[in-house]
């Protein structure tokens, strides 16, 4: 049977890379393919995310008078 692990890492500056906590044991011939990964554009996909978010006054009402129950 042949079991697939992926991981990320970096390339260092003298161009290493270190792979830990590999689901092999000792010994076992495993094959090693590199290829760049993929750049992701999660800026477009969430735009707010890391920003700062503020709530004022998070518990009043929302348009009540928009409300016909209301009224």
């Amino acid at each position: 049977m042949q079991e697939t692990f992926r991981t990320k890492t970096l390339v260092t500056q003298d161009g290493k890379l270190s792979l830990k906590g590999l689901p092999f044991r000792a010994g076992e011939s495993v094959e090693v393919i590199v290829r760049r990964g993929k750049k992701t554009r999660r800026s477009a996909k969430y735009p707010l995310r890391g920003k700062a978010l503020v709530y004022r006054d998070p518990f009043k009402g929302v348009a009540v008078n928009d409300w016909d129950a209301m009224r």
